[in-house]
């Protein structure tokens, strides 16, 4: 028994010596773009406009010099009281990508931005409203992060663009342990998903098509080698504790019995 007891603490000494030579991180794994040089002006020609999708939720408020014409074509939700005024109910655009709008009726904004819809509205306003304006907002707009950041989670987007460098900034940015060289986005179009991965480490990854991310895209960061061997050390360690553990107690039971 005082063998096994001895070879105990050992053991955990040789795991936790093999745990921090194997996780070591190299400055190839965790740097962000690695060829960029020193005052190097890089122009990103992408062009990036936010489309509405269907099961958007999208707020649009509509007035005039005239506000008594141009109430109809705002909808609230309840009565205003004491002062305040009633909830504006936003607009869901439908599997036909439509959105029903009060007087004018059904509107087709599927894979339009928010300027193509404004000029939309103020035409199809124009018999009613002189010089109307147009207030829109994309209501659901947030991104997904996972993977190996340091806080995982569902983010909303205050404004009508976001990078994937804010979305993981949300985040609080990939841990050591995040591979920075194939960082995946996953894309919905109406049912169909698109996956495109992205190199953190190289400057061409503003040229990327997911630089910009649409609303409700996932983006997901898988562990580096250094954090799949991390997680193998730790479920082996975990292992060759809980049977040292239970050799030991077998141990001790046995002797004391007899």
């Amino acid at each position: 028994m005082l063998k096994t007891v001895i070879s105990f603490p050992k053991s955990l000494f040789f795991i936790s010596l093999v745990f921090l030579v194997c996780s070591c991180a190299s400055r190839k794994d965790v740097v962000y773009f690695q060829d960029t040089g020193d005052f190097e002006t890089l122009v990103n020609n992408t062009s990036f406009v936010t489309k509405f999708k269907v099961d958007d939720l999208v707020s649009i408020h509509v007035s005039s010099l005239n506000p008594e014409a141009s109430a109809p074509f705002n909808l609230f939700r309840g009565e205003a009281e004491g002062g305040f005024r009633a909830e504006q109910v936003d607009y869901l655009v439908d599997q036909a990508g439509e959105i029903d709008f009060p007087v004018i009726g059904k509107l087709k904004i599927e894979g339009l931005s928010p300027d193509e819809l404004r000029v939309l509205l103020r035409d199809r306003l124009s018999e009613y409203l002189k010089d109307p304006i147009i207030n829109i907002r994309l209501r659901n707009f947030t991104v997904t992060v996972l993977g190996a950041v340091n806080v995982p989670g569902t983010y909303p987007v205050n404004g009508e663009q976001v990078t994937i460098l804010e979305a993981l900034g949300f985040a609080g940015d990939l841990t050591i342990r995040g591979r920075r060289d194939n960082v995946l986005v996953i894309r919905d179009f109406n049912g169909t998903k698109v996956y495109t991965r992205v190199d953190l480490t190289s400057k061409d990854m503003i040229k990327s098509p997911v630089y910009y991310l649409t609303q409700n895209d996932v983006v997901y960061v898988e562990l580096n080698s250094s954090g799949i061997k991390e997680t193998s050390l730790d479920a082996r360690a975990n292992l060759y504790v809980s049977i040292i553990s239970v050799l030991i107690t077998a141990t001790a039971i046995f002797l004391t019995r007899n």
